[in-house]
């Protein structure tokens, strides 16, 4: 199937135009922006800004590899920082939590404080200091296969409307949006102890909300944040309500809205830097939405899409990339296949 692309896209290093066509899944799509492996949706010089960008002192950052909790993490986060409260709307969450590589450093800088820039930068690649914060949040790479899969079909039909076996096939080969996904782990897990590093797992905060809350507020700031928690339940408790999987689809099921919004809005009212980032979401949100931002939210969803093949595939993948190193022991009370 080819699919046509639009004018603020890229194929080949060329712009293309109405007329011009891609195979969606192929390394057309995708390129290398200084190290950084992205689909051609990712304004290069917003992703070289973001990879230039000085962290302030204080700044928070939630790191991880696509869809592997992120859009959860950024919520518990957000939360946590005020009380419970949930996001007015869709333009006031991304404002006070930005995405660093997609809106660039103009968007981080520009961000509320406190708030928290979101990353899926590897840690080599991911903007360091010892005075800023990172959590890591990290998912069963069978779990995440699938989960990129749908957000990719779901939201990105113009870089790739394959199946799930073409898109298996892409993930296990690293030729989707950052690369390797073991690659990307391994940077983060060699950083877990770290005294600026908290390191979590997606499985952990489905098992222990509560109890991950705890630990991301103590993060960070334990007397501010995460002695208020324990001292006033209630603020917990509506902390807890906030970042439901009902309360987030409620959010986003604004998304329509939003893209009329993006429509009308001025770019020249907007920072140059951004200008790009908005014009690219304004294109993307131009074809339609198949599914929900925030699908299922579940553990274990791979077993409804792996055959034996790629289940055996994966396994000798796992050894190859992660050998010498015991990451895949987070996940060793999790239903995984051994």
């Amino acid at each position: 199937m080819l699919v046509e692309h639009r004018r603020f896209l890229k194929c080949n290093n060329a712009t293309v135009g109405s007329n011009v066509a891609c195979k969606p899944g192929s390394q057309n799509f995708y390129r290398d922006v200084d190290g950084v492996y992205l689909n051609i949706g990712y304004p290069e010089q917003n992703v070289r800004s973001a990879l230039s960008y000085k962290p302030l002192d204080g700044d928070l950052f939630v790191a991880s590899y696509p869809k592997c909790g992120t859009t959860w993490m950024q919520h518990i986060v957000y939360s946590i920082l005020r009380d419970g409260a949930a996001p007015a709307n869709i333009m006031e969450f991304m404002s006070s939590s930005p995405f660093l590589e997609f809106m660039g450093a103009d968007g981080a800088r520009a961000m509320p404080r406190p708030g928290a820039i979101k990353t899926h930068l590897p840690f080599n690649k991911v903007p360091y200091s010892t005075q800023a914060k990172y959590i890591y949040v990290t998912r069963n790479p069978y779990d995440c296969c699938v989960s990129a899969y749908y957000h990719v079909k779901n939201f990105h039909s113009m870089i790739f409307d394959g199946t799930f076996d073409e898109y298996f096939d892409m993930f296990v080969q690293g030729k989707v949006d950052y690369g390797s996904y073991f690659a990307h782990l391994l940077s983060w897990y060699e950083h877990r102890g770290d005294g600026n590093v908290l390191f979590l797992t997606y499985e952990d905060l489905k098992k222990d909300t509560r109890g991950c809350v705890l630990k991301i507020a103590d993060f960070v700031d334990k007397q501010q944040y995460g002695d208020r928690l324990r001292q006033h339940p209630e603020v917990l408790d509506k902390v807890l309500d906030t970042i439901s999987i009902e309360s987030m689809r409620k959010l986003y099921s604004q998304l329509g809205e939003w893209a009329k919004q993006m429509a009308s809005m001025p770019l020249e009212a907007l920072p140059e830097a951004m200008r790009s980032a908005i014009e690219t979401v304004k294109q993307m949100l131009s074809t339609p939405i198949k599914g929900d931002f925030v699908r299922k939210g579940i553990v274990g969803d791979w077993k409804n899409h792996f055959s034996s093949e790629q289940v055996a595939r994966m396994k000798e993948l796992i050894a190859a990339r992660t050998a010498g190193s015991d990451v895949m022991d987070i996940w060793k009370d999790t239903d995984l296949p051994r």
